[in-house]
């Protein structure tokens, strides 16, 4: 996919850079923004013209039918900055289709490549200085919907608005993770809004998740909603299981989001060797292999962490402890893919793409 600009972009420079109040090497995850933020309106059935102006808040009515019927969608990507100052997006293609898959579930319009690619490639430009270089430092990338027309009628909205923020990050750690496993709550259900990354699934997750945290557990893996035994994602992550030397995952369905860091590591896995089972894991599996010493490993995969490791799950109020094991899966394809990210290993899948 190209980043060629081909588009009109009007563009606003900020008066003044924030860059020189910002703690780079002490920064948290999401809280700090740069200059710059991409701004396009769809109103009359047409999208206009994007605008590249300062980070600063906007204005919107009341009666917005994002506030009241919550058509928001929003995308997660990262860029990176190689050691000769070159920036390269990560598997941008897949974030675009995926955005607009999600558009296309909340009856919103789908946005036009070169106003997604085009006016990403140009912010990133304009904010090049915020974005270091060194494996552990990345550019968070926040592309995001929401419905603007006015009116507390039902429907879908007639206005939106399209954006893009861009945030500094680091190496993304949360310390040890222990997980409850979902007995009663699901992430979503058959028919619903699961595969999209709509912004109402994730305020969904957080009522369970505040109760698994009064447990002194960080996350939930979710489970089916009709039989509530087969494991589907975990937090906001898809989830990987190793039992023996096998790895598993859920397969892709209207309940579980197709995530890119997911694909790409089921592709490293199979490239490594590593056998990989893409298909429903049971509870019951899970609890078995605990109890008799085949599972070895659990891990979470997403944007932010990229691989994040579980080191144990409670189930029916008994807890399993995971082993401490060197050179683990998580660690191996963590450290492949990152390398691959960051320029520091050759990229055979295709998957980088340069900021032009």
């Amino acid at each position: 996919m190209s980043t060629t600009q081909t588009i009109k972009i009007d563009i606003e420079k900020a008066a003044k850079t924030k860059i020189n109040e910002v703690d780079f090497e002490n920064l948290q995850f999401g809280s700090v923004f740069t200059d710059h933020m991409l701004e396009c309106d769809y109103k009359n059935g047409q999208w206009q013209t994007p605008v590249i102006k300062p980070y600063a808040p906007f204005l919107l009515d009341p009666s917005a039918r994002v506030f009241h019927y919550g058509q928001a969608i929003f995308e997660g990507m990262k860029a990176y900055k190689d050691n000769n100052d070159a920036v390269w997006l990560f598997r941008p293609d897949e974030n675009y289709k995926r955005f607009n898959s999600s558009a296309a579930r909340m009856a919103m319009p789908e946005v036009p490549e070169a106003i997604f690619m085009e006016g990403l490639n140009q912010v990133l430009k304009i904010d090049n200085d915020w974005i270091k270089k060194g494996k552990g430092s990345s550019m968070y990338i926040r592309p995001f919907m929401i419905a603007t027309g006015t009116g507390v009628m039902a429907n879908p909205s007639e206005d939106y608005k399209f954006m893009i923020l861009l945030s500094p990050a680091k190496s993304y750690y949360s310390g040890e993770v222990k997980v409850l496993i979902a007995e009663h709550f699901s992430r979503a259900a058959n028919g619903g809004i699961g595969a999209a990354k709509a912004a109402g699934n994730y305020a969904a997750q957080f009522y369970p998740t505040t109760l698994a945290n009064k447990q002194g557990f960080q996350q939930v893996i979710w489970t089916d909603d009709s039989t509530h035994t087969k494991l589907e994602e975990a937090g906001t992550m898809n989830v990987f299981f190793r039992i023996n030397d096998t790895l598993m995952t859920a397969p892709t369905s209207e309940r579980i989001l197709d995530g890119i860091t997911r694909k790409s590591l089921i592709d490293l896995a199979v490239k490594e060797g590593i056998e990989v089972d893409v298909r429903s894991v049971l509870v019951s599996e899970l609890v078995e292999a605990a109890k008799n010493g085949s599972l070895k490993e659990i891990f979470g995969a997403g944007t932010a962490a990229v691989v994040n490791p579980i080191a144990g799950f409670s189930y029916k109020e008994v807890y399993y402890e995971l082993p401490k094991i060197e050179n683990s899966y998580a660690s191996q394809l963590k450290e492949k893919l990152t390398n691959i990210q960051n320029k520091l290993a050759e990229d055979t899948f295709g998957w980088t793409v340069q900021v032009q």
